[in-house]
């Protein structure tokens, strides 16, 4: 009997040894999560360095496939039919591959068997299935390069599996598999492609927003839950947290001298990110810092406001030009809502001549004139977690 499966192909996690198989868990999970208004839990399934999804259709495989490539540990998924190991029908069964292909004028077939137990070796089932479909083609030319449509033919275990249809995935490691991040999340561009790089190598990420509420208009807030939305389909962004934060700015740029001003921000907030992070039970926190992209993001400020964290900052983008980020944000699909004008708390009560190469024991000594514990202990008092899409008590 023939039916329609999703083969969902991975690489990295082949190389964990011994600990694969929980990689291929957190995998089998986030896909039965992606999946779960379309398809059970008990229609995904282990396949021999694979994971396999049955669809009642060709057209929910597409569907399928489409959501499975965009989640982190993916590779490549393609659309198969599965069939019995018999050649009569695995020349069938390619012939209905092929069918779907359509239109198509070249083709080639490439079978494999990863059982030994199957009697007919890779090179013969080649020939046999080439030569099956030649005489049922007499139309169509078999090409060896830059083919139309190439049929896969592969034995796997006790079943075979025929596809032409494949769609990319994303790479990387499964979400949940590096343990969880704390992300400075803004409305630009840079940030959700940070917090994206961190989810595509395994981790959750609780999002963190300063927002210049209430001195200006909350915008950025709202345009973050959306950009946090679009990132959803990969499953690691799963908590987003918003802060206002242009009281405090209004504090500093009264009480700092004006070209320290933007390093105390940032020192400021990575303070309420430290705590947001033990609350979180997270390992790092995550900027989108691009290495002299402006003023604050030179190695003598990074360091400056790295003397106040205490945790690992991680900067998924700092050997990353503006152009490299922007294209990713227009794969992401975040470049539209990153590119909307709003209100920001980066450009609030910005100095006409920031600093740029501070000098820490200067950073030290303006910092302990400012109410630091008070103010973080505001901050963090009355602080709400949401869900992606959801209030959460």
């Amino acid at each position: 009997m023939t039916r329609f499966v999703c083969l969902v192909h991975y690489h990295e996690l082949g190389l964990k040894g011994r600990n694969r198989s929980v990689f291929e868990r957190k995998l089998r999970a986030n896909i039965a999560h992606a999946l779960r208004e379309i398809a059970p839990l008990s229609k995904v399934s282990k396949l021999a360095g694979r994971e396999r999804v049955t669809a009642d259709s060709f057209e929910q495989a597409q569907e399928i496939a489409q959501r499975v490539s965009l989640i982190p540990g993916v590779v490549r998924v393609s659309c198969a039919l599965q069939c019995e190991r018999e050649l009569e029908i695995m020349c069938e069964t390619a012939l209905a591959a092929l069918e779907l292909a359509e239109p198509y004028e070249t083709f080639k077939v490439d079978a494999r068997r990863a059982n030994t137990n199957f009697p007919i070796s890779s090179m013969e089932l080649n020939q046999l299935v080439g030569a099956w479909l030649c005489e049922k083609l007499p139309q169509k030319r078999v090409q060896m390069r830059d083919m139309d449509a190439k049929v896969h033919v592969e034995v796997i275990e006790n079943n075979v599996y025929v596809y032409v249809h494949s769609i990319r995935g994303v790479g990387g490691l499964p979400v949940g598999s590096s343990g969880r991040v704390v992300c400075l999340l803004s409305a630009g561009l840079d940030s959700p492609v940070a917090a994206w790089r961190m989810m595509r190598r395994g981790a959750r990420v609780t999002g963190l927003h300063f927002s210049g509420a209430p001195e200006v208009p909350d915008t950025s807030s709202y345009l973050v839950g959306e950009l946090a939305q679009v990132l959803s389909p990969a499953g690691g962004l799963d908590r987003l947290i918003c802060v206002p934060f242009g009281s405090y700015q209004r504090e500093i740029s009264l009480n700092v001298p004006d070209k320290l001003r933007v390093i105390f921000y940032r020192r400021l907030m990575v303070a309420v990110a430290n705590v947001v992070a033990k609350r979180e039970k997270a390992g790092a926190l995550v900027t989108g810092e691009s290495l002299g992209q402006v003023a604050s993001q030179t190695l003598a400020n990074i360091r400056a406001v790295d003397e106040v964290a205490t945790l690992p900052i991680l900067r998924p983008l700092i050997g990353t030009d503006k152009q490299e980020i922007i294209d990713e944000a227009l794969r992401l699909g975040t470049y539209e809502l990153s590119t909307q004008d709003h209100d920001d708390c980066c450009t609030l009560f910005m100095p006409r001549n920031p600093e740029t190469h501070a000098k820490l024991d200067e950073v030290a000594a303006a910092w302990e004139t400012l109410p630091i514990q008070q103010w973080v202990s505001e901050i963090t008092s009355e602080l709400v977690v949401r869900a992606v899409g959801q209030d959460v008590e």
